[in-house]
């Protein structure tokens, strides 16, 4: 796994998703993966740059003012770890993002975060088109339950894998934390834990 010109991206870890409106999500371990991912690429000394959701929507749980648009606790962004807001599913549209890792001389963008389903997928895809090599850190993603339009819910947990299986089959390398933190720690010469 190349991450010698790589950027960690953080997508949307924050606290809304822990309350209604939102369904079920299946990812128990999201904080604990995520926080690990985290911990351990800034121990290689890799950019990080964080994407938050600002929603413009009045009733979102996601608007800028509300509880839940506070990142989760352990994943704000540290000093000179930049912020990316973003008011629809891809970071990189509305945004400087592209600008950023142009900028930085990333090759390769590292995505995490929440939903698998939503914005990490669409952030994922648009970075493929934009020429971006992505990789997706699928056990440090979560979603919900989908609604099925017919009444009923597609389980989080199917909703995941076929995201992942979709991004994995043209748009991204799908790792797990443990992998990159592996390759993490033989390109910085460190052990990341």
């Amino acid at each position: 796994m190349d991450l010698a010109h790589a950027v960690l991206l953080p997508i949307d870890l924050q606290r809304a998703f822990d309350a209604p409106p939102w369904p079920r999500r299946w990812n128990a371990a999201l904080d604990e993966n995520g926080l690990r991912l985290l911990r351990g690429w800034r121990q290689s000394g890799r950019p990080v740059i964080h994407v938050r959701h600002d929603s413009a929507e009045p009733r979102s749980t996601l608007r800028p003012g509300e509880p839940g648009h506070a990142f989760r606790p352990g994943f704000e962004p540290r000093p000179g770890e930049p912020l990316v807001a973003k008011s629809v599913n891809a970071a990189f549209i509305g945004t400087d993002l592209d600008l950023r890792l142009r900028r930085l001389g990333a090759e390769t963008v590292v995505a995490f975060g929440v939903s698998t389903d939503m914005c990490v997928s669409t952030t994922v895809r648009v970075g493929a088109n934009l020429g971006y090599r992505m990789i997706l850190v699928e056990d440090a993603c979560d979603c919900f339950d989908l609604p099925d339009g017919r009444g009923g819910f597609i389980a989080a947990e199917a909703v995941h894998r076929a995201h992942v299986a979709t991004l994995a089959f043209e748009f991204a390398e799908v790792t797990t934390v443990d992998a990159l933190l592996a390759a993490s720690g033989r390109l910085s010469g460190t052990e990341a834990q």
